[in-house]
């Protein structure tokens, strides 16, 4: 055989060698990304129901630092950081009765990063308190979980109570109306349930109040201690630690019954006759996100929470200071805000209160 047919059967030779390689080559490659391809469609979803979430999430309080909705929000931050293992980041943005923060969050993108702790004000009582409220507490909302039901408590400053000879809440009663227009009542803000129940308390028993709104418990309980103001129908955990350090002193409750969280402090209705028969004013708080916000992660959020909720540390600390702690479904939540609306739409008519 000539040199050339040897070099000639020989490239033949590897020609096709090359050819059977780079066509096994190819399979194998191809088979790769089907198998790549088969696996991602199993992987992905459960990435996605996983990554929620991937930075950190902001708590809107709606009131100043220092107050109920404060409090119960950093219990809440603390808990949900260490579920989820990315930072949950009070943000508190007082103002409007808690209808600034509260308008941020109703207009934040629906994606579970911007969470309300919303109230029994927020979501309901301002409706019927303002004229022109800029959001609205069913629609733009989707109510994740009730975190917390608190009583209210009707505190004064103790030396300006001992001075001016009151004792619980009947004295209180007959002092205010034996001097109309002098006693100043503070609340965190105008539609809260503290200014509420103050104003259902004036309409009940004729006793007459000048009405001081703040930008949250916290700034309006330091001037109750500092004794510029004269009575205050506070949240009981954020006015607690005054009542214990023997600052304020409590004349009652405003629950339909009395707190385990106070021992011997009676409620209004009690303690005031038949003038404040009925009588009962209590507080919730509880997360909500802007609405179309995804069902699983409201639900993701509203398990952790109330887990929890459930923890005997957390729970039996709420209960200390006065707080019932819920962590109830989404759909439960909804139906309380519903019937709370329902609720003080009435009592805000009667009491004649009104915010432009």
């Amino acid at each position: 055989m000539s040199s050339f047919r040897r070099h000639h059967t020989t490239s033949e030779s590897q020609t096709l060698n090359d050819a059977v390689l780079i066509s096994r080559l190819r399979r194998t490659l191809v088979c790769g990304a089907i198998a790549i391809a088969w696996l991602g469609g199993f992987s992905a979803p459960a990435k996605a129901q996983g990554a929620y979430p991937t930075k950190p999430v902001r708590i809107v309080v709606p009131f100043a630092p220092g107050g109920t909705t404060d409090i119960l929000a950093r219990v809440v931050a603390n808990e949900l950081t260490k579920s989820f293992g990315q930072p949950f980041i009070v943000d508190n943005r007082a103002g409007a009765g808690g209808n600034i923060g509260s308008d941020i969050v109703a207009k934040a993108a629906p994606d579970g990063y911007t969470l309300l702790m919303g109230t029994v004000g927020t979501h309901g009582i301002n409706k019927a308190l303002y004229d022109k409220l800029p959001f609205d507490p069913v629609k733009d909302f989707a109510p994740i979980t009730l975190v917390a039901g608190v009583p209210n408590v009707m505190v004064m400053n103790t030396e300006k109570a001992k001075a001016m000879g009151i004792r619980n809440v009947a004295d209180f009663i007959t002092y205010a109306k034996a001097h109309p227009g002098k006693l100043n009542m503070a609340s965190s803000g105008n539609g809260t349930s503290i200014h509420m129940a103050g104003e259902l308390f004036k309409v009940m028993t004729g006793a007459y109040m000048v009405h001081f709104p703040y930008r949250g418990s916290g700034p309006a309980l330091m001037d109750m201690v500092g004794g510029s103001m004269d009575v205050m129908f506070d949240n009981l955990p954020s006015a607690m630690q005054q009542i214990k350090a023997g600052k304020l002193v409590a004349l009652a409750v405003t629950s339909a019954t009395p707190s385990a969280a106070l021992p011997g402090v009676p409620t209004v209705e009690q303690a005031g006759g038949p003038a404040l028969k009925g009588f009962e004013a209590s507080s919730w708080f509880g997360l909500l996100a802007p609405a179309g916000t995804p069902p699983e992660i409201v639900n993701s959020i509203q398990r952790e929470v109330a887990k929890a909720l459930s923890a005997p540390a957390v729970k039996e600390s709420l209960l200390a200071q006065g707080a019932i702690p819920s962590g109830n479904t989404p759909q439960e939540f909804a139906k309380l805000i519903d019937a709370e609306l329902k609720k003080w739409a009435p009592v805000v008519k009667v009491s004649g209160a009104k915010v432009d």
